[in-house]
């Protein structure tokens, strides 16, 4: 019962929507009118600015990473990872705002950093590596899910590498508007960096 209990707290946590508060509350805009509409950390960079982008970035990290936490602080058997998805699920698809949020990034790194901190330095370093390269947040995204498969098979770990492999998936279908616009030439590149 308490594992249902832990999945319903992480999926009400991914629900909160950063992106959301931080627009309306900080700048009197819906974030949702704007931009790609993503009620995401990319989208909150995009339309709000960079302190507002970073903030909605540490929040949604933050959401996964709480989650994934709190099996840990009551010494709960179950992985984890597994209740972290559910802040994923959350912030995919938020119950705070009509189930329409982004595209699990950074709640999914917020994950990792929970129980496999080292994982996700390596994580946020090819990130930004490959947004340095490329330009392209959502490429950078992807890559970055690629590598995230290959390291974790060295720690061994049946569910960490399921549910990076699923996560990996999940973050290439959420982008793969973004991959026809790479494709086309009219994926908006970042100018910050």
């Amino acid at each position: 019962m308490e594992y249902v209990l832990f999945a319903i707290i992480a999926y009400l946590l991914g629900s909160i929507p950063s992106a959301l508060l931080v627009g309306k509350i900080g700048f009197n805009k819906d974030i949702r009118e704007h931009g790609s509409g993503n009620l995401g950390a990319t989208n909150a960079f995009r339309v709000l600015g960079m302190k507002a982008g970073i903030i909605v970035t540490l929040s949604d990290i933050l959401k996964g990473t709480v989650a994934t936490v709190i099996p840990i602080l009551f010494d709960a058997s179950v992985h984890p990872l597994l209740i972290g998805l559910f802040a994923v699920i959350g912030h995919t698809y938020p119950i705070f705002a009509k189930f329409k949020g982004g595209k699990a990034v950074a709640t999914s790194s917020g994950i990792i950093l929970g129980s496999f901190p080292l994982l996700f330095v390596i994580m946020v370093t090819t990130f930004l590596l490959s947004l340095y390269l490329s330009k392209y947040v959502s490429l950078s995204s992807i890559i970055t899910g690629v590598v995230t498969i290959i390291i974790s098979l060295f720690y061994k770990d049946i569910v960490l590498i399921a549910i990076i492999s699923f996560l990996t998936l999940f973050v290439i279908y959420r982008h793969k508007e973004n991959l026809k616009r790479i494709k086309n030439g009219t994926e908006p590149k970042i100018t910050w960096m």
